[in-house]
């Protein structure tokens, strides 16, 4: 008889453990839902409706646009 120990994946935000079901997946990591934030604004975001730079996700609109977006393109938001 022997015991496996291994560690759970731990959120990038808060650097506490991730359980099953309570996560979702965004940027190649596991987030809680509620750590999953605007880094410039601090909005709850999920998966689908960010922008990503340097690692940290962003809201696409204003936050992304207004930081990172060029004058001449506008970011836009997956239904544009």
């Amino acid at each position: 008889f022997f015991s496996t120990h291994f560690s759970m994946p731990k959120c990038p935000a808060c650097g506490k453990e991730e359980y099953f079901g309570e996560s979702v997946r965004s940027l190649g990591k596991d987030w809680h839902r509620g750590c999953l934030k605007c880094a410039k604004c601090g909005k709850t975001l999920t998966p689908d409706e960010h922008a990503e730079h340097d690692g940290k996700p962003y809201c696409r609109v204003p936050c992304y646009a207004a930081l990172f977006g060029s004058s001449r393109r506008k970011a836009r938001c997956r239904f544009c």
